[in-house]
């Protein structure tokens, strides 16, 4: 069995979490709890750019939160 985070002709969403991070996510399977989408569904390669452009800070939210608080 195939890995279906992984096959090339899969659709994906993307998904993002209160913590600003994102996710591929195949659209046969329902969207996790704490999970919204921020794209609609696309080819894997369009899908992974997305979130190329988009995730351009990897630190959770909070702590951008917290350090942005403290300088």
């Amino acid at each position: 069995m195939s890995n279906p985070f992984e096959d090339a002709d899969a659709q994906y969403l993307v998904l993002v979490n209160d913590e600003a991070q994102y996710s591929l996510w195949p659209v046969f399977a329902e969207v996790p709890a704490g999970w919204t989408i921020a794209r609609e569904a696309g080819g894997r390669d369009e899908s992974l750019a997305f979130v190329e452009e988009n995730w351009t800070d990897m630190r959770p939210k909070s702590l951008v939160d917290l350090m942005d608080r403290d300088s």
